[in-house]
C-alpha cells in the first residue's frame, strides 16, 4: 500500500517504539512515593523535560493529556470558564472558522450550553486568519474570554501567523490558544516564541503512540479543569500518567524536531512531485490552500500536505477507488471520515458544496517515499475518470 494519510496518523518511529518497549514493564504509579513510583515519576519528568526542550517551553508548562482532542477541550473550555468566573461579562469567544472539530465543537458546545457568544474569525482565500481581522474583532476586548486559532490547518495545510495573532491578543489582555497538532514536526513550533498562552500537540502525528499528547500552558494563566481526581498535571488534568507513553512521545517529538529543515525539504519534494503528477493526469484539478510551496522555517504551507479538488467527482467514491488500487489518502480530517457533508474548511474559503465534496488530502511523513507518489500518480487518472462516470450516471438518473 502507498500510505499518504500521515496527517491522520503516522507510523511509530523506531525511537518511539524503542522507548515504549523499554518502559512498558514499569510497575509503579508515578504518583506513588515508594521506589517503584519514584522510578516511574522519573521517566515522566524526563519526558516532560525533553518535550519542553524541543518546544522551547519550561518543563512546568508541559501537561500530559490523552491527545489533541482532550488538549483542545481543556484549553477552550477551561480558559472560558476561568475568565467567566473572574469576570462574568467575558462571554465572547473569537475562533477561526476553519478549526479542527476538536475546537469547533467545543466552542459550539459552550455557545449552546454555557451561554458563550461566538464570533467566527474570517479567513482569506488560502484559509489564513489575517492579523487585521483579529485586530478588528478585538477593537473592544472587554467582553472577550479567549481567542483560539490553529497553527496549521489539518485539511489544506495553510500556516497562520501565530506569533502576530498572539501578540494582538496579548496587547488586548486576552488569552490565546493555538492547536499546533498538525504543525509539530513539519514547521518549527516554539512555544515561548509564539506568545501563545496555551498550545496543543499530540504524539501520533509525529510518530509517537496513540493516546497521549500535551497541553502547553503558560505559568500564571488561569484555567478551570474539566476533570477532577488526583490533581495531577498542575491540577489541570487529573489521572494516572502513562510513563511508557510519555517516554515514547518525547522520543518521537525529539526525532521529528531534530533536523526538521531537512525532513521538511524531503516531504516538500514529494508533495511537489505528487502535485505535478496529478496535474499532468487531471489538468482541471484544483490545489487548495496556499500556493506558495516553499518549505522552510517561514513556510506558508505544511511541506507534507497536498489538498486537491477533482471537479465532477465525489471525494468518498474517489477515495475508495484509489484504495482499491493500493493508495491510501483521505477526504479531510479523519475525525469526520464517513460523514457525508462538504468540508467546512473549503466552504469557508468560498468553494461550492460540489467542489468541497470532491476533495482529497494527500499527506506525507517520515516513511514516505517516491514509490508512494508514483503509485498515486499512476492510479489517479483512471480513478478520476471512473468516479466522474459514476457521478454522471447518478446525475442522469436523478
Amino acid at each position: 500500500m502507498a500510505y499518504l494519510d500521515h496527517a491522520a496518523t503516522t507510523p511509530l518511529r523506531p525511537q518511539a517504539r524503542a522507548a515504549l518497549e523499554a518502559h512498558l514493564g514499569i510497575t509503579g504509579n508515578p504518583s506513588s512515593l515508594h521506589a517503584s513510583g519514584r522510578a516511574a515519576r522519573r521517566v515522566v519528568e524526563e519526558a516532560r523535560e525533553s518535550l519542553a526542550a524541543d518546544l522551547n517551553a519550561r518543563p512546568s508548562d508541559v501537561l500530559f493529556t490523552s491527545g489533541g482532542t482532550e488538549g483542545d477541550n481543556i484549553a477552550v473550555k477551561g480558559l472560558y470558564w476561568a475568565r467567566q468566573a473572574a469576570e462574568p461579562r467575558r462571554s465572547r469567544i473569537l475562533c477561526s472558522s476553519v478549526e479542527h472539530h476538536a475546537v469547533l465543537d467545543a466552542v459550539r458546545w459552550l455557545e449552546r450550553d454555557a451561554g458563550a457568544r461566538v464570533e467566527w474569525l474570517p479567513v482569506d482565500s488560502q484559509g489564513r486568519v489575517r492579523p487585521e481581522s483579529l485586530q478588528q474583532a478585538l477593537r473592544d476586548p472587554a467582553d472577550v474570554a479567549l481567542v483560539t486559532c490553529m497553527w496549521a490547518n489539518n485539511e489544506i495545510g495553510t500556516v497562520s501567523p501565530i506569533a502576530e495573532l498572539a501578540a494582538i491578543a496579548a496587547a488586548a489582555g486576552v488569552p490565546f490558544h493555538t492547536d499546533a497538532v498538525q504543525a509539530l514536526g513539519q514547521v518549527p513550533v516554539d512555544f515561548a516564541g509564539s506568545g501563545a498562552d496555551a498550545l496543543t500537540v499530540t504524539a501520533h502525528k509525529v510518530g509517537g503512540p496513540v493516546g497521549i499528547g500535551a497541553l502547553l500552558l503558560r505559568a500564571g494563566v488561569a484555567i478551570t479543569p474539566l476533570t477532577h481526581g488526583g490533581g495531577q498535571e498542575r491540577d489541570v488534568r487529573s489521572g494516572t500518567l502513562d510513563a511508557a507513553a510519555a517516554a515514547s512521545f518525547a522520543a518521537a517529538c525529539h526525532a521529528a524536531t531534530t533536523d526538521l529543515g531537512q525532513q521538511a525539504q524531503v516531504m516538500g519534494r514529494l508533495r511537489d512531485r505528487l502535485i505535478a503528477g496529478v496535474l499532468a493526469a487531471v489538468p482541471d484539478v484544483i490545489l487548495n490552500g496556499d500556493s506558495d510551496l516553499a518549505a522552510g522555517p517561514d513556510a506558508r504551507r505544511l511541506p507534507g500536505n497536498a489538498h486537491l479538488s477533482f471537479p465532477g467527482c465525489e471525494g468518498d467514491a474517489l477515495l475508495m477507488l484509489l484504495d482499491a488500487r493500493g493508495v491510501e489518502c483521505s477526504t479531510g480530517s479523519a475525525c469526520t471520515a464517513g460523514v457525508a457533508r462538504p468540508s467546512h474548511v473549503l466552504t469557508a474559503l468560498g468553494a461550492s458544496a460540489a467542489v468541497a465534496r470532491s476533495s482529497l488530502r494527500f499527506t506525507f511523513g517520515h516513511t514516505s517515499s517516491e514509490s508512494d507518489v508514483d503509485a498515486a500518480v499512476t492510479a489517479i487518472g483512471p480513478a478520476v475518470e471512473r468516479a466522474r462516470r459514476a457521478s454522471a450516471l447518478v446525475r442522469d438518473r436523478g
